[in-house]
């Protein structure tokens, strides 16, 4: 997708990381309340840009993973004392247990169940026990909000962009959703450019999340929504039985 590979040096115009100090708040909280014992190591699957990261590296060392060079690079670009990995979060396998595992956003591209079973698996697998796992997809099946958004930021560097971001459902029986994103880019001395893709999303049932985390061998500690200002996520907290 253009959005995390040759437009990603514009991802912090689509979404500032300053913006995201009430989720990582959040994040941070909600690991520490369900980890039993200190959590010092944190791994983000799908870390993209490194927004929360920006926050949450002065309180846990972080090991940021993502299947974009791209978005790693630019994170490296805003997170340099962090460490960077390319892996897919399907896949990822690091050989080593830490206190905590997050996957934010990027566990919403998982399409299907076996997808995002096996991204799960990658969580509890980099667990040790008594360690905490959080996911936090866009969306569920119950949550799911369909609509437009707007929004885009202007940089010191003269340029700037905005976005339309419209969600729909296009067919309720299966297990995904459409988001449209259409990007308008400034730079000076270059006319404005428009770039459109279609991002696929995975939909499923909060029970469906429940099932799959209980499959790996995690324990269910709470889920519900947080909506902080950038927008709701579902969250689902599990911890691995010490």
């Amino acid at each position: 997708m253009r959005l995390y590979s040759d437009l990603a040096p514009w991802f912090h115009l689509l979404t500032r990381p300053e913006d995201y100090a009430e989720e990582a708040e959040f994040i941070a909280h909600v690991l520490e309340a369900v980890a039993e014992g200190d959590v010092r190591t944190v791994l983000e699957l799908g870390s993209g840009g490194g927004n929360n990261a920006s926050h949450l590296r002065s309180r846990f060392e972080l090991t940021l993973t993502d299947v974009s060079e791209e978005m790693l690079e630019l994170s490296r670009s805003l997170n340099p004392e962090c460490e960077h990995l390319h892996g897919d979060m399907r896949t990822l396998r690091l050989g080593r247990e830490l206190d905590a595992v997050l996957a934010h956003d990027a566990i919403s591209y998982m399409e299907s169940e076996d997808d995002l079973r096996a991204a799960i698996a990658t969580a509890a697998a980099h667990l040790r026990p008594g360690g905490a796992a959080l996911f936090l997809p866009d969306a569920t099946r119950e949550t799911l909000r369909e609509g437009v958004e707007t929004g885009g930021h202007d940089g010191d560097d003269g340029r700037s962009l905005r976005y339309l971001h419209w969600t729909r459902d296009d067919d309720p029986d299966d297990d995904t959703y459409q988001v449209d994103f259409v990007v308008l880019l400034r730079e000076p001395g270059r006319p404005t450019r428009v770039v459109h893709e279609l991002h696929t999303e995975g939909l499923f049932p909060e029970a469906t999340w429940r099932r799959l985390i209980e499959e790996t061998g995690l324990e269910l500690v709470e889920h519900g929504v947080f909506d902080p200002h950038e927008g709701e996520h579902a969250v689902f907290a599990a911890r691995r039985p010490a």
